[in-house]
């Protein structure tokens, strides 16, 4: 079942953010757009499909270590400090920045790259104002530790281990 709401979330949310919203974007524009360079066509191609891989692996990990979804108003019932998560704390909005960033170069498209940082801004305060405080009261100093060795938004070249030896972390 929770895998069927994870889905449901992702078509509902990130499938909004991704595919209506661009397609939006770029559908009003009065005059077509030039076609990119194929080398910014192939980079902004990679970058979303990175993104599209990395949130999948995320949502597997919220499914089956969490278990839970990336719905606040169904969220995993254990801290997921493994995998994408050992080397930042916010790989699923990466996820979704990526992918809309590739379409943005793909597409050549300025409006699409000002919605990228737009979103950036509203993950951004999202997690500050709600999930961090949201994550410390629910995980008290679990997440207090985990928060203290992972970065927020970028991540450190070398994870944090995942077998727990550090700050009292404990992958589930």
């Amino acid at each position: 079942m929770t895998a069927l709401k994870s889905a449901l979330f992702t078509v509902l949310v990130p499938g909004t953010a991704v595919v209506i919203v661009p397609f939006v974007l770029l559908s009003s524009r009065q005059a077509p757009l030039p076609a990119a360079p194929a080398l910014l066509r192939i980079l902004g191609a990679v970058l979303a499909a990175a993104g599209l891989a990395l949130y999948f692996t995320c949502l597997a990990g919220f499914v089956r270590q969490g278990r839970g979804t990336p719905s606040p108003t169904d969220p995993p019932q254990r801290l997921v400090v493994a995998g994408p998560f050992r080397h930042t704390r916010n790989p699923m909005y990466l996820a979704v920045l990526s992918v809309v960033f590739g379409e943005a170069v793909f597409f050549g498209s300025i409006v699409l790259a000002a919605y990228a940082a737009a979103l950036f801004l509203a993950f951004h305060l999202f997690v500050v104002l709600y999930e961090e405080p949201t994550l410390t009261r629910k995980f008290g100093d679990e997440y207090q530790a985990y928060r203290g060795s992972v970065r927020r938004w970028i991540g450190r070249r070398r994870a944090a281990p995942e077998n727990g030896d550090h700050a009292g972390i404990h992958p589930r």
